[in-house]
């Protein structure tokens, strides 16, 4: 870790001891995540909106995953004087199933839908993994009801697994195992810590994926090719925050990839040591003080 990267964690876990509050939310209980629904012509993305004045935060969780992977740094959010929308992508969680397209590209569109639905925009989108594309495309679409793009454990280009790990995927998604195949994935994604109340989000994810059409639109979630979206990084013109976590077991070299997006995006990532894909679930402490300089920056509070 570099000179640089040691100061921002110890900046980083110092200022988490004093993270702004807005002015009379300080000791209130955020609002409950209570589903509603944006009926779109194919189908429904649900969604929980804390509501508030403040500006738009919209987060987009990964594929594989539900909204509630943003639970740990929402109420932060909230009560620094943020509204915060989460959203389930196309296929999972309270989202319908059996859409005719799961890109990045198409998330991205009903992100947009979903800020013009609630007239609130211009917004910063959050999005972990694969829906880091969909913040881009959100983004390149409709730059004007875009902030900002905060991109964690960002997934926005193909790799190049080797053969025996494309066969090993192929047979993990071929029967009756593969609700079990997925989820010992998702545990690996946590190499530094696991939430304390990681059992009871496993539980449910789990159970989501077990209902009708929910594998199938993640196994063609997985099949995608990230090539338009890798296209399109280079011409981003919203301002940008990278985060990735240096143990990130999606990606040989995380801390390569991070520095990569960084310099196209023109932003410095931020890496955090030891962390893996949810660095934002890990280690929110750390996390949390530089998503809210970077919305102090790019949504300034009233």
């Amino acid at each position: 870790m570099s000179a640089v990267e040691r100061i921002f964690t110890r900046a980083c876990a110092a200022a988490a001891l004093t993270l702004p509050l807005a002015a009379g939310v300080a000791s209130a209980s955020i609002p409950p995540a209570v589903t509603r629904h944006l009926t779109l012509p194919q189908g429904r993305i649900a969604y929980d909106d804390t509501g508030g004045p403040g500006p738009l935060v919209l987060a987009i969780p990964g594929m594989g995953d539900l909204r509630n992977e943003y639970r740990a740094v929402r109420p932060l959010l909230w009560r620094a004087g943020y509204r915060v929308v989460t959203m389930d992508i196309r296929g999972h969680g309270d989202s319908s199933v059996a859409w005719d397209d799961y890109s990045a590209r198409a998330i991205g569109l009903d992100a947009l839908e979903l800020i013009r639905h609630l007239q609130a925009g211009p917004a910063v989108i959050l999005g972990n993994s694969f829906a880091a594309g969909s913040a881009l495309w959100a983004a390149h679409e409709m730059p004007a009801q875009v902030r900002g793009v905060v991109l964690l454990g960002p997934v926005v280009r193909d790799g190049q697994p080797p053969w025996w790990a494309r066969a090993a995927v192929a047979v993990g998604f071929a029967g009756p195992w593969r609700t079990a195949f997925w989820m010992a994935f998702w545990d690996s994604l946590f190499p530094l810590r696991k939430p304390d109340d990681h059992a009871q989000a496993r539980a449910a994810l789990a159970a989501n994926l077990r209902e009708p059409g929910r594998m199938a639109a993640l196994r063609t979630m997985v099949g995608l090719s990230k090539a338009d979206t890798e296209a399109i990084v280079g011409h981003s013109r919203v301002p940008a925050l990278v985060v990735m976590g240096t143990r990130d077991p999606d990606f040989p070299n995380p801390v390569a990839e991070a520095r990569w997006l960084g310099e196209r995006l023109g932003c410095e990532p931020i890496l955090v040591e030891g962390a893996g894909h949810y660095p934002h679930l890990e280690v929110p402490q750390q996390v949390a003080p530089a998503l809210l300089a970077f919305l102090a920056r790019t949504a300034p509070l009233r």
